[in-house]
């Protein structure tokens, strides 16, 4: 069989997109796919995503976006063999010039179409790698056979290079996107914050460090609480640390927490309220936003919401966190927008959130600004769909 030649290098206008999710669910893959469909139209491109339904159809249409009906995170072999088939027909009629995959079950179906082809494939990786037996592995890494792939941090892109050799050059580095209007300080009811400040017991002089994410050991909470006896061991109890995140299925972690905090002396200085449904009230009711994980988490969501909101962020070293913020030796200290502490040190974990409560007003609403600065530059919708546009278009300029 003749491999058919890709075209001479062009621009993205004129050029249509295919874009390949499990379902169009109002979910980070769901959505990144809409913004970039949007962003493709606004180039002049064609934007078509094939994925089950999902509530953000209607936004796909309404903007001029196509959807097209098809089950691609099934790991049926039939599935994915009949997808194939439909990619080959879709990429010959509509003139496809580019695929992206963004799970595993498509990479294949697409890997399979688009061989000897005139088309580029783009696959996105998720948030972790998958390390478990070999056969889920091998299933993955599919992911890795993209023209060009997307990873969605620096620490899962150096676990791919890793993992399946995949040569530097062909990965770029895109994270997750945030819903920065969702995620600002205009969008917060200032009473609302003040309700909930009540409802935790809080007084309005109280300083607030706030610990989001699920209750459990590799969380690092209780890192937080033997923080807390040496931040107040000075005698300043002005602070409420508050923890919010689900605690279903830890009973007995929750419990040591409120041992280890009345052990210390500082249980009327704890609050462990569950989970809750409104984090931008929460966030905006912090002084300083405390993650102390013990290991990677699945992404750095907490600490780019506390940054959007324009709060400090104190956080450990590990996963995908050191890229959430600004800090040195990345930054100069005039310029951050948190710290870093190594994991399971309780002495910085200490002293980082004793400074970040120590900044003086005007410290703290530079800081709080730059904060909200990074988090719309790095990972508001429009500048990831930038980016991935900019990923797309590198590649329709390769003279081939």
């Amino acid at each position: 069989m003749v491999i058919a030649a890709r075209p001479k290098a062009r621009s993205l206008a004129g050029a249509t997109v295919l874009q390949l999710v499990p379902a169009l669910r109002d979910d980070p893959t769901g959505q990144a796919a809409v913004d970039v469909a949007l962003t493709l139209l606004q180039s002049g491109a064609r934007a078509i995503v094939a994925g089950e339904d999902g509530p953000l159809v209607g936004e796909l249409r309404a903007f001029g976006g196509e959807w097209l009906p098809m089950a691609t995170d099934s790991v049926n072999p039939l599935v994915i063999s009949r997808n194939s088939r439909q990619m080959q027909k879709l990429i010959a009629g509509e003139r496809i010039d580019i695929v992206h995959a963004y799970c595993a079950a498509a990479a294949w179906s697409a890997i399979s179409a688009t061989d000897r082809m005139p088309v580029f494939l783009v696959t996105s990786f998720p948030d972790r790698l998958m390390t478990a037996a070999w056969p889920r592995r091998l299933f993955q890494s599919s992911l890795a056979r993209g023209d060009r792939v997307i990873a969605p941090s620096s620490y899962i892109s150096r676990a791919m290079i890793e993992r399946y050799k995949i040569p530097p050059d062909r990965i770029t580095v895109v994270p997750r996107s945030l819903d920065t209007a969702k995620f600002s300080p205009a969008a917060v009811n200032v009473e609302r914050v003040a309700a909930l400040r009540r409802s935790w017991g809080v007084l309005p002089q109280v300083r607030v460090v706030l610990i989001p994410g699920r209750i459990a050991p590799w969380n690092g909470q209780m890192s937080m609480i033997d923080a807390a006896r040496l931040m107040v061991a000075g005698g300043d109890r002005n602070i409420a640390f508050i923890f919010v995140g689900d605690d279903r299925g830890q009973v007995r972690y929750r419990s040591a927490l409120k041992r280890r905090a009345h052990e210390h002396g500082i249980d009327t200085l704890i609050r462990l309220v569950g989970h809750h449904a409104d984090m931008p009230t929460a966030l905006a009711a912090a002084d300083v936003v405390v993650i102390p994980s013990l290991r990677p988490p699945l992404s750095g969501r907490a600490a780019v919401e506390a940054q959007a909101l324009g709060r400090p962020v104190v956080a450990t070293s590990v996963g995908a966190l050191p890229e959430s913020l600004l800090c040195p030796p990345r930054m100069r200290d005039e310029l951050r927008t948190g710290w870093l502490v190594r994991p399971g040190n309780v002495g910085e974990l200490a002293r980082a959130t004793t400074a970040a409560l120590a900044l003086d007003l005007t410290a703290h609403e530079a800081l709080g600004a730059r904060a909200r600065q990074f988090a719309e530059f790095m990972f508001s919708p429009q500048s990831v769909a930038e980016a991935i546009r900019g990923v797309y278009t590198s590649l329709l300029a390769r003279d081939n």
